[in-house]
């Protein structure tokens, strides 16, 4: 049998779905410039080289573009079935561990689109009720990966879903790794040594150290957040990082 025949239709419907994606690559790049609420849907229409009709035509609103790119990005870091692995991940150090990699694996697909979500709370009721529903489904996946672990958690599973939360608020990868030079695989490090310091058992966290010597030494030589990395710290941020400490 030889290769299917692309139809009318069909190459119409590839032709949109190119236009649909490069109007959001151009409505990417200006939210994260501009700002959200400073882009107009003339402006993205410009960037993308296409007519404003067009624009409307192919999504109606800014919010449908800015959900879109939700969407991508979430489809790019392989959000869903990366959580489906640290889901299934049967020894509960690793998968809180994975939880974090899950989150650095979030955040370096695309922070950008992170920040214009945090740039775009202060818009229409529409666009908060979008931005709640996207955020909450994160929350959702986070809060359900901490009490997977049940009765491994050293603290209320309410306080462990809290310390995780607070370890991931975007401000904190923000002033560690585009501020301060730390690698996304630091970052994931830090959140996972943390993570694991306050909500794991003191007996089961010394047995695992004492099966790997590498874990050892880290503990050793990064305290409570790491003194060679904290070396990335300029002087005057230090003072969240010694909050985050007092939480472990």
């Amino acid at each position: 049998m030889g290769p299917p025949v692309k139809t009318r239709s069909n190459y119409r419907q590839q032709q949109a779905a190119a236009t649909r994606d490069r109007i959001a690559d151009a409505a990417r790049r200006l939210f994260g410039t501009a700002g959200y609420g400073s882009t107009s849907m003339e402006a993205i229409a410009t960037e993308a080289g296409v007519a404003v009709r067009t624009v409307y035509s192919a999504f109606g609103t800014k919010r449908e573009i800015l959900s879109l790119i939700c969407e991508r990005w979430l489809e790019h870091a392989h959000a869903r079935e990366r959580a489906q692995e640290v889901f299934a991940e049967p020894d509960p150090v690793r998968r809180l561990r994975g939880a974090a990699g899950w989150l650095r694996n979030l955040y370096s697909a695309g922070f950008d689109v992170v920040m214009i979500f945090e740039a775009a709370t202060d818009e229409s009721p529409e666009t908060r009720a979008l931005l709640r529903s996207k955020l909450a489904g994160r929350n959702e996946v986070m809060d359900a990966m901490i009490a997977s672990l049940g009765h491994h958690l050293h603290v209320p599973v309410g306080e462990a879903q809290a310390v995780y939360r607070a370890l991931a608020a975007p401000g904190v990868y923000r002033e560690l790794v585009e501020e301060s030079g730390w690698t996304p695989e630091e970052f994931e490090h830090w959140v996972a040594d943390s993570l694991e310091r306050h909500l794991f058992r003191s007996r089961e966290r010394e047995s695992r150290l004492t099966a790997s010597p590498r874990r050892q030494v880290s503990d050793q030589t990064t305290g409570q957040v790491g003194r060679g990395r904290r070396d990335h710290i300029r002087g005057g941020r230090r003072a969240w990082v010694r909050r985050a400490e007092d939480l472990e």
